[in-house]
């Protein structure tokens, strides 16, 4: 007994005594393993290693150190080299986008697969470096852990127009029973009660009677049993909604970003289209159904709407039968100069344009570059090439359909935003969600790309209708079932029908609202409990 009680407090006490250099590797290694949570493994219960470990080396932090100063300072370190490894491990495949025109971009991959990490990280590192000037001497640090690194999650996403990916709620959001619970929660709910369930151990060490360390651990296990609970009873225990009258074609071409944009291939990526949307129904398909056909962002590599050629050849595809749904460049020339926009078409089944929604949330680097003029003068550029930048949409909308049906577009990565996918303006029949992942080839990032996105459908208890060049396309039903889909890397065209809309869930009624509530609550509670520092 005594050699067991030993080897399990090697550990914490490694993460305890750590000093200087040795801490910041071990807090590192901790924020690097917890990236194995994330999709594709989803290797969720590393993380009962991984966050006890972050909270003994901040405990190992406040006991060394006697001022408030040096506790933030400490702090804020920590939880830089946490960060830093959780981003680099988990979004490291972000530099394969500056191989796909190496001779222009592949000089600046090394600054941009570290520089993200390093900015990313001060969210972290400011979340703890609050959590050591506060942190109690007993098991309540595991909810000022919570409290922090979830708050860091809500302005993360938020701030210099935001970038929630990977946040600690998708850590669970690829398992598809636990993640049942975003329907009540959201992702960033999703993420305070993992942290909270996960950090349970840590109290191991404690000084504090037995039962009462007992006591912690297990109620983190209840916690997850009443997840795995709630997502059984939703996905097993309810009865499945009939599908809708409607099915949908995802053409997924699977053509390489280095080729797509060369003008030789121009003619045979279109013919590549046409040949897919035309293809016999595949077997999940249902005939004399109304169908909707959809081609992925930026699907042609030519501006669609100045090329009748191509709009006859589409027409001829539809053949008066299908609505027609696809990404492609917009261009608008009323003005002294042609603006561009990425946009998502919406034509009727005579191939007459009804709609256009033009992306809002840009992706930094990739559709604009900020800070144009001074970047552009040390050599940086952005990487679609397009004339200038893509410019923003003026806001999010529904489209409608011929048959009074409406979706909600969302282009790329406005899929990782929760608040993109419920819109004040009215509810959506489903969700559509066109990207191009060939940018980052066969690694993690469309994998954790479609997760993000499942999890919007959950969230709103909205079917999922996702069309990629590459990447992983997909139909997902109202709790995340993927019903049907194409795999990285394959070309080729589902079939299937669309999934009908679930009741509405009671994150699309409320929000974030109670999650800041719950936040304010336990940061109230904390503070009245937390005895006064000598």
């Amino acid at each position: 007994m005594p050699f067991l009680r030993a080897l399990a407090l090697t550990v914490p006490n490694a993460c305890l005594l750590a000093w200087g250099w040795r801490r910041w590797l071990c807090a590192c290694a901790a924020g690097a393993l917890s990236a194995a949570a994330l999709p594709p493994l989803g290797w969720f219960p590393v993380l009962f290693l991984t966050l006890p470990a972050l909270v003994w080396l901040l405990d190992g932090v406040v006991s060394a150190e006697n001022s408030p100063r040096a506790r933030l300072r400490a702090g804020f370190v920590t939880g830089w080299w946490f960060g830093f490894g959780y981003f680099l491990a988990g979004l490291w495949w972000i530099g394969s986008a500056f191989l796909v025109d190496g001779d222009r971009f592949a000089w600046m991959m090394p600054f941009a697969v570290a520089a993200m990490p390093v900015g990313l990280a001060l969210f972290t590192g400011l979340a703890l470096s609050i959590a050591a000037r506060f942190w109690p001497d007993s098991g309540l640090r595991v909810v000022v852990l919570a409290i922090v690194l979830v708050a860091a999650d809500l302005i993360r996403g938020s701030i210099l127009t935001g970038f929630p990916w990977n946040s600690f709620g998708q850590t669970i959001g690829s398992n598809l029973v636990l993640a049942q619970t975003a329907s009540v929660t959201g992702m960033y709910g999703l993420g305070l009660l993992a942290i909270l369930i996960f950090a349970s151990p840590a109290v191991l060490i404690d000084e504090a009677p037995l039962r009462r360390r007992i006591g912690a651990i297990g109620g983190g296990l209840a916690g997850l049993a009443l997840m795995a609970a709630f997502g059984l009873w939703r996905l097993e225990g309810q009865a499945q909604l009939p599908d809708s009258d409607t099915d949908i074609r995802i053409v997924q071409p699977a053509i390489e970003q280095s080729e797509k944009w060369r003008p030789e291939n121009r003619d045979a990526i279109f013919q590549e289209y046409i040949d897919l949307s035309e293809r016999p129904l595949g077997k999940a398909g249902r005939v004399g159904q109304k169908r909707i056909l959809v081609w992925p962002e930026s699907a042609v590599p030519f501006v669609l709407s100045e090329t009748p050629y191509a709009l006859y050849r589409i027409s001829q595809a539809l053949d008066g039968k299908m609505s027609f749904v696809t990404g492609a460049i917009r261009v608008d020339r009323s003005g002294p100069r042609p603006v561009y926009y990425n946009s998502v078409y919406l034509f009727d089944p005579e191939g007459l344009v009804l709609d256009a929604y033009d992306k809002v949330h840009l992706v930094p680097f990739g559709e604009y570059l900020p800070l144009r003029s001074y970047l552009n003068a040390i050599g940086f550029e952005k990487l679609v090439d397009v004339p200038g930048s893509f410019e923003p949409g003026f806001r999010h909308k529904l489209m409608t359909l011929p048959d009074g049906s409406s979706f909600l577009p969302l282009i790329c990565y406005e899929a990782i935003f929760p608040a993109y996918s419920g819109l004040g303006s009215g509810r959506p029949d489903f969700l559509l969600n066109v990207t191009n992942d060939a940018w980052f080839g066969m690694t993690p990032g469309p994998y954790q790309h479609l997760a993000q996105a499942r999890l919007r459908a959950i969230e709103q208890g909205l079917p999922l209708v996702r069309a990629a060049n590459t990447g992983i396309s997909a139909i997902i039903d109202d709790r995340g079932r993927i019903r049907e889909r194409l795999n990285l890397g394959v070309s080729g065209v589902l079939d299937a029908p669309l999934p009908s809309a679930g009741p509405l869930t009671i994150y699309a009624r409320t929000g974030n609202v109670p999650l800041l509530l719950v936040l304010v609550l336990l940061s109230g509670w904390v503070l009245v409990r937390r005895p006064r520092a000598p």
